[in-house]
């Protein structure tokens, strides 16, 4: 029944609210939303980061900050690139030259978190670091890059989720259909921006959790495979999966790749513990034993 819902005047339509995937376009250059937020998140998250490793016992100075981004930069961008590639596009792989097109979308949170940590493994063995200890601050600033990036994908008004009558769905072009949807990236943009900030936040100034290698990457690898496995199930699954192994499972190709992620997640947390050790200061004033 809810998936003949067609549109009426208690539903939103996505046109009547304004929103434009392009800010501005000069001749043949075209300023997207989408690459404003990935820019404010690595901003805003670099920003946060300063004033983490500000902190006594901190496993890094404000002079690794810039190298740093440089490094978590590159692996966010070729890890999201290639993740979409291969866990959702792999057709792709025919064309080589459509990877490269950066700009016609398509990027992969789960292949960005992997290119990520890549990279911060490299960064940590070039500095001499504890590359867990990095990976938790590191983890503490990503949810600003997810909740600007969910928001330019419902700017895009792409990734929408499930056919629904509640108040606030909203009627997306595009969709093959006039039917009222769940603006599930906003539910994600909630979850895996807001929510999980606020957990990081709390564990890092409230508690010793930094003090604990790997304690808090694994709130946040667990907490967002939380988060994602919930959204996806007002999400609308991706089409390429329909008829496959994939969809007769009940679950989404983003749930199945959460599963790792929230048992990694858990045992980073139960074993934080055992890896305590004397935190000698590299950024603040003093050693935390």
């Amino acid at each position: 029944m809810i998936h003949t819902l067609v549109a009426d005047t208690a539903h939103s339509r996505f046109e009547a609210l304004g929103l434009d995937p392009t800010i501005v376009t000069i001749g043949w250059f075209s300023l997207k939303w989408y690459s404003i937020a990935y820019i404010t998140g690595i901003l805003v998250g670099w920003w946060y980061l300063l004033r983490l490793i500000a902190q006594p016992g901190a496993p890094m100075a404000r002079r690794h900050a810039d190298d740093l981004v440089f490094y978590a930069t590159l692996g966010v961008i070729l890890g999201g690139r290639l993740g979409y590639v291969f866990f959702y596009a792999p057709d792709m792989l025919l064309s080589p030259g459509r990877i490269l097109r950066l700009w016609d979308g398509g990027m992969s949170f789960h292949g960005g978190a992997i290119g990520t940590s890549i990279g911060l493994i490299l960064f940590a063995r070039a500095h001499k670091l504890d590359w867990l200890r990095v990976h938790d601050y590191v983890a503490c600033t990503v949810p600003f890059g997810l909740f600007f990036g969910r928001l330019a994908n419902f700017v895009n008004g792409e990734l929408w989720g499930k056919p629904t009558d509640v108040p606030w769905a909203i009627i997306f072009p595009n969709t093959g259909a006039d039917v009222a949807r769940h603006p599930s990236q906003l539910y994600e943009a909630g979850l895996e921006g807001i929510v999980l900030f606020a957990v990081l936040w709390w564990a890092f100034w409230r508690t010793k959790s930094r003090y604990e290698p790997g304690r808090l990457v694994g709130i946040f690898v667990g907490g967002y495979g939380v988060a994602r496995f919930i959204v996806e199930f007002f999400r609308e699954p991706d089409s390429q999966f329909r008829g496959t192994f994939i969809e007769s499972t009940g679950l989404h190709m983003g749930q199945w790749l959460c599963v790792p992620m929230i048992a990694g997640g858990a045992y980073l947390i139960a074993t934080a513990k055992r890896r305590r050790a004397r935190v000698e200061s590299i950024a603040g004033s003093e050693s935390v034993a």
